[in-house]
């Protein structure tokens, strides 16, 4: 592409579903404005990427004609279990490999105009685009309210709040800014827990969240309506932020729903629950997913699976392959055959449209950001059981903050499942959260209609990148 003033912007996600999905349809939505898009994976993501029979119709490809995949030599089949792993094999390898790439793109006459970043892909993307000349963007793909939290890492080792020292999950923090009387020691990210000092999660989230700062923006896939109290704080680090969120129904907004993707999704996707959830009655089912991430063991799915048989309500529950750890795992086929009676298992579920569906009722969820405000978005209201990072944080915003759900974090027992799906499902609690949940589903929805907040931020942030374009 000979240098003109159509911008061309390089993505480059963090290599894990729950970051690639909504850096995708951001990509699209910028593509759809008129910008070039290159669009970068570790090899192994670009690989599962390519077999996604969405991108590869000719509707995807005549509504992005503009629309480049990349990849850089990293091998990563991340999980739970092997995620800093992950991290030690970027660290050494994605950023002399994105060097590299980023080279080739400029000496084939296509200067990038600005990289978009995944927060947590600052140490690969910022050095290298600040040795070449290139303005770098950030996103952060968690909440506003986890990501003031982050900036504060420092502050909580300064004061011995994290790593959590004493195992008093219930202390109150006191050193974040808004947050005083709504956080505990249990509400910090994940990896404030590991005790050990040399805490090498801890650390990296400390750098690479002092990185973030050098960026030109911040891009953020929230509401602003939902966290403008956190927000405003943020801007106190960040002269600009572009509030998009949710992101996924920005994108159902403005791209035609017969043409849309499914984005970019690195799961094969079972469509068999819809049929079963056209079978349920109005807001019965509860539909329980854990992400694409998250790991239990045989004693926890056995909690769950009883608490939810034992609260009498029909559920939906996505088991991937992988989910279940540990010698004495249960075989997701075993799991399935003796929930026939009473709900439907499947390996991936197309979460935007069960969530949408009315059958419907409630979420048990990871607290995953994605998940989290696709739920708000669906009007929908969850039981949080968080494990990783940011999903302690959304849990305790979700319950203390928004009251649109309950918290059962580091309980696992299928007592508290059951009187947890009941209160949520039908009883005078469920109303009072209706309440709020009915609300933020309205707020999310007028964000994303010409003239919201989310929309307006979009134009805004494409018209600041053809700013930087070279005419």
């Amino acid at each position: 592409m000979e240098q003109t003033n159509i911008p061309h912007v390089l993505f480059l996600p963090f290599p894990v579903q729950g970051h690639i999905r909504p850096m995708m349809k951001l990509a699209e939505l910028l593509n759809q404005a008129g910008s070039q898009v290159t669009f970068i994976n570790t090899d192994h993501n670009h690989n599962r990427l390519m077999s996604n029979a969405d991108l590869k119709t000719s509707s995807f490809h005549d509504r992005s004609p503009k629309f480049l995949f990349r990849s850089i030599p990293v091998e990563n089949a991340p999980s739970l279990l092997n995620i800093k792993e992950l991290l030690d094999t970027l660290q050494i390898v994605a950023r002399p490999a994105f060097r590299q790439l980023l080279i080739s793109i400029i000496s084939d006459q296509c200067r990038p105009t600005c990289i978009i970043a995944d927060g947590i892909m600052s140490f690969v993307a910022i050095d290298v685009a600040e040795e070449l000349g290139i303005p770098v963007i950030t996103f952060r793909t968690i909440s506003a309210s986890c990501t003031w939290t982050y900036f504060h890492l420092s502050k909580l080792v300064e004061t011995g709040d994290a790593p959590i020292p004493d195992g008093n999950l219930d202390k109150s923090i006191t050193c974040i800014p808004g947050y005083e009387n709504v956080l505990r020691s249990r509400d910090l990210p994940g990896f404030c827990r590991v005790e050990k000092p040399e805490n090498s999660f801890l650390k990296f989230f400390m750098r690479e969240t002092s990185a973030m700062t050098r960026a030109s923006a911040l891009i953020l896939n929230t509401v602003h309506e939902i966290e403008a109290p956190v927000i405003s704080r943020l801007n106190s680090i960040f002269t600009k932020i572009y509030t998009i969120g949710p992101v996924h129904a920005l994108y159902k907004s403005r791209i035609s729903q017969s043409d849309s993707s499914n984005g970019a999704g690195l799961w094969k996707e079972d469509r068999s629950c819809m049929t079963w959830l056209n079978c349920q009655p109005l807001r019965s089912v509860i539909y329980v997913s854990f992400g694409s991430l998250v790991c239990l063991t045989r004693d926890q799915v056995l909690e769950f699976w009883h608490g939810l048989v034992n609260s009498g309500k029909p559920f939906l529950w996505v088991v991937r392959p992988d989910l279940i750890v540990g010698e004495s795992g249960i075989d997701p086929m075993e799991l399935e055959m003796v929930t026939k009676e009473r709900g439907f298992i499947v390996s991936w579920a197309p979460q935007e449209e069960v969530l949408a569906h009315p059958a419907v009722g409630g979420f048990l969820t990871h607290s995953g950001w994605n998940s989290t405000l696709e739920s708000i978005n669906a009007g929908v209201p969850m039981i949080c059981w968080p494990e990783l990072a940011d999903q302690q944080v959304n849990s305790r915003c979700v319950s203390e903050v928004w009251k649109i759900g309950f918290d059962m974090k580091d309980t696992c027992d299928r007592s508290t499942v059951e009187k947890l799906v009941r209160d949520l499902m039908d009883s005078n609690k469920r109303e009072e959260i209706m309440k709020s949940t009915d609300e933020f589903a309205r707020l999310a929805a007028d964000s994303v209609k010409e003239g919201g907040s989310s929309y307006t931020n979009l134009e805004k942030l494409i018209k600041d990148i053809r700013s930087m374009s070279p005419i």
